[in-house]
């Protein structure tokens, strides 16, 4: 990470470039005056050659310098494992951890000053922090002039908190006492992964990062994970399981001085539970709950009612067309029989072969009336039938489609309240950030709220996507269920059709004549 194949562009150093080649970044030719730039944007890069002007002891020389104060001032540092491997991402504009990456918590409180200056004037202490973007804060904390003491000034400030450092590896502490003039007293760059929690005297350096030989602070440093919002008190347990049983079993305590024992609060925590999963449960069905579509349902529509009337009508004017051809032809063969048998007068009417061979004639002919009729009868039905298959088709598709449209509405309003709900929280993460006392400056805040956001962003998304998969899945099951219900309604429209060629084919095979005499 010292001091070719690029200049100083950062957006030129990916870090996913940095994993297969070595890169030197060195400054522009335009900087006549020897001015340096930021190295630490190209070390988030993952740059490995970063050249300095070393001729000018400025703030990005100071941080060269302290950068590699820990392995003594030559060779080389070793990158973050993320930063190396081929297998693992890294975006160092990003804000959210870096996968694997524990983030960390940094308060800072400077307490006193010894050996600052020989003379009697005020003095300041600026505490910064340089890394990746989000963990950069720069000219926020600031204690309180000291006036007219340089030799051993108190300051006792409140702790300087920094409250998420991403990616402790690449961030540095950097501390400089400043005059009431703002002439620059001493200063020193401290590694964060180099840190050590506790009272500590640090031991300044001069612009050019030479050690001076008295000048300290006094500070505290404290060094903590950074625990997200919300998970606090699993933290609490996990850190310390033995005062999480304590305060369970001072609760249990507390609990059988009035009376409850342990096991009644378990049942009524189960019994509570299983309330509430209930109602989770009965939600969840009022939710997906729609009426079948089935072949009954559907004929108690007033459309298919309707058909029905009119082909009862049809089905009536058959049969007493059917009636009158009969009552006509058996009026006639009445009619022939009566008159042959007054014509003929025979002795014995069951030895007339005349008569006999009259009677089965006419016979054959109402046989072939009676087959005429069961075929027209049959014909009606089954055209009656295809009909009510169509009707019942269109209903079918015009009570799957409002089914759907119901089902999107349903969608469209819970999609409507989840957004409203987050709307809710958003608003609410701001007025709590903007009523947080422990937050210092405006900029403290804008991180807090950006921190904050991020994290509701991040979970609204999930809360979305969670929504649309379960939108979808509905869908699905909507749609399988509906071409279930096609199905069975074809099934039965081709059985009843399939009835009457069925009754058309055992009347043939009967093979009955029907007389009438």
């Amino acid at each position: 990470m010292r001091s070719g194949n690029f200049t100083e562009n950062p957006l030129t150093s990916s870090p996913a470039i940095t994993k297969r080649q070595m890169s030197r970044i060195y400054p522009k030719g335009t900087r006549a005056d020897s001015s340096n730039y930021m190295p630490q944007i190209f070390w988030n890069a993952g740059c490995q050659m970063v050249a300095l002007n070393f001729q000018t002891s400025d703030l990005p020389m100071q941080l060269n310098q302290g950068k590699f104060e820990y392995n003594g001032g030559c060779g080389y540092l070793l990158k973050p494992d993320f930063m190396r491997r081929s297998d693992k991402t890294f975006d160092p504009f990003a804000e959210s951890p870096v996968d694997g990456v524990i983030a960390a918590v940094c308060s800072v409180r400077v307490i006193s000053g010894q050996f600052l200056s020989d003379k009697k004037v005020g003095t300041y202490v600026e505490v910064d922090m340089y890394g990746l973007p989000t963990d950069t804060i720069r000219k926020e904390f600031r204690t309180r002039m000291v006036p007219s003491n340089g030799l051993n000034p108190v300051y006792n400030e409140e702790a300087f908190f920094f409250r998420k450092v991403v990616l402790p590896d690449l961030a540095v502490l950097r501390i400089a006492v400043f005059d009431e003039n703002g002439k620059m007293l001493g200063q020193r760059i401290l590694p964060l992964d180099g840190l050590q929690a506790g009272y500590r005297h640090v031991s300044l350096r001069t612009e050019g990062n030479f050690p001076l030989s008295l000048a300290m602070l006094f500070i505290c440093i404290e060094l903590k994970i950074y625990i997200p919002d919300g998970l606090g008190d699993l933290m609490d347990a996990l850190s310390d399981p033995r005062a999480f049983l304590s305060a369970q079993e001072k609760r249990v305590a507390q609990m059988k001085a009035m009376g409850i024992e342990e096991a009644d609060v378990q049942t009524n925590d189960l019994k509570l539970g299983s309330i509430k999963t209930g109602k989770k449960d009965d939600d969840k069905k009022e939710e997906c709950k729609l009426e079948a579509i089935t072949h009954e349902s559907l004929k108690n529509h007033k459309v298919f009612q309707k058909l029905r009337r009119k082909q009862l009508k049809e089905h009536n004017a058959l049969m007493k067309k059917q009636l009158k051809e009969k009552a006509g032809i058996q009026k006639v063969q009445c009619g022939n029989i009566e008159k042959y048998l007054r014509s003929n007068k025979p002795g014995d009417v069951l030895q007339d072969s005349k008569l006999r061979e009259m009677v089965q004639s006419q016979g054959q002919q109402w046989s072939e009336l009676v087959e005429k009729h069961q075929k027209e009868e049959w014909e009606l039905l089954k055209v009656h039938t295809g009909q009510q298959g169509e009707i019942l088709d269109k209903l079918m598709n015009m009570e799957q489609v409002k089914q759907a449209r119901q089902l999107e509405q349903k969608f469209d309003s819970d999609n409507k309240e989840m957004k409203a709900k987050q709307a809710k929280i958003s608003v609410e993460t701001a007025k709590e950030v903007a009523c947080d006392r422990t937050l210092r400056n405006k900029a403290d805040r804008e991180r807090r709220l950006r921190e904050k956001n991020s994290n509701n962003t991040k979970k609204f998304i999930e809360e979305r996507k969670a929504a649309a998969l379960k939108q979808a899945k509905q869908r699905d099951k909507l749609t399988k269920t509906h071409d279930k219900q096609h199905v069975e309604l074809t099934k039965n429209t081709q059985s009843e059709v399939g009835m009457y060629g069925n009754a058309e084919i055992e009347y043939k095979l009967a093979d009955k004549k029907l007389f009438v005499v």
